[in-house]
C-alpha cells in the first residue's frame, strides 16, 4: 500500500520463460513501489531463484529494495530524475536476474551496482546536483544517519563543502565513497556493486577520504588519518 509522499512505478517486462507454455512472450506487470522496504520472506537469493519460472516472484525483490535505490539515487543526481532511474534499474535486474549469482542472498549490492553503472550517464547533472548543495547547504534526502562523515562535522558549512568535494571527486572514488559512508556497504559488497577487486575498493576509498581529510580538516580536527 502506498503511504504519504511514496512514489510509485508500474512497467511492463517481458517473462521469456513462458511458464504457461504458449509458445509466446507472456507480459508481467510488476509495481516498484518506493517506500518502506519489505523485511520478512525468503532471502533474495531465494525469490530471484524463483522468478526464473514464476516472474511474479520478483515483485518482493522490488518491495523489498525499491526505496533504498530510489534514495541512493536522489542523492546522488537530485529527486526528479530518481523515479525514472530507479525504475530502469530494475527492470535491467529483472532482465538479468539469470545472471545472479544465487550464493548471495542479499541483491543490495547487485541492485546498487546497475544503479550505480546507470548514474554514469547522469556525471554532469550529478555534479550540478553537488555544486547546488554546495552553495545552499540544502539536501534534498537529508537522513540523520545516512552519511558518518557529515556526522562528525558541523552540518552547515561543512555540508557544503562535502558536497563541493564530492563534486570534484573523480567518478570511481565518489562511487566508492558513497557506497560505504550513505549505503554502509562493506568494502566486498562494494566490490561486488562495482565489479572490482577489494583491493580497489580499499585504495580509492583512501584517496576519497584523503580529500575529505584536507577539506574539512579545520572543521574536524579528530578526524582519524587511516583509510
Amino acid at each position: 500500500m502506498t503511504g504519504k509522499g511514496v512514489v510509485s512505478f508500474q512497467k511492463e517486462v517481458t517473462d521469456a520463460n513462458d511458464p504457461v507454455g504458449t509458445g509466446r512472450e507472456r507480459p508481467v506487470t510488476v509495481p516498484v513501489m518506493v517506500g518502506e522496504p519489505a523485511r520478512l520472506g525468503p532471502d533474495d537469493s531465494t525469490l530471484i531463484g524463483r522468478s526464473l519460472t514464476a516472474a511474479e516472484e520478483f515483485a518482493a525483490v522490488f518491495d523489498r529494495h525499491a526505496s533504498a535505490v530510489h534514495r541512493y539515487i536522489a542523492r546522488r543526481i537530485g529527486t526528479a530524475s530518481a523515479d525514472d532511474l530507479t525504475a530502469e534499474t530494475f527492470l535491467i535486474a529483472f532482465r538479468q536476474r539469470q545472471r545472479y549469482d544465487l550464493s548471495q542472498p542479499n541483491a543490495r549490492p547487485w541492485l546498487y551496482g546497475i544503479a550505480t553503472n546507470l548514474l554514469h550517464r547522469y556525471r554532469r547533472t550529478e555534479v550540478r546536483h553537488y555544486r547546488a548543495l554546495a552553495r545552499t547547504g540544502v539536501d534534498p534526502v537529508t537522513e540523520p544517519d545516512a552519511d558518518r562523515v557529515v556526522a562528525r562535522v558541523a552540518a552547515g558549512a561543512a555540508s557544503r563543502r562535502l558536497a563541493a568535494v564530492l563534486a570534484k571527486l573523480p567518478a570511481g572514488e565518489r562511487d566508492v565513497l558513497l557506497l560505504v559512508a550513505h549505503e554502509e556497504l562493506d568494502y566486498a559488497d562494494v566490490a561486488r556493486a562495482l565489479d572490482v577487486p577489494v583491493s580497489t575498493v580499499r585504495s580509492r576509498l583512501h584517496s576519497a577520504r584523503k580529500r575529505l581529510r584536507a577539506a574539512l580538516a579545520d572543521l574536524d580536527p579528530r578526524a582519524p588519518e587511516g583509510a
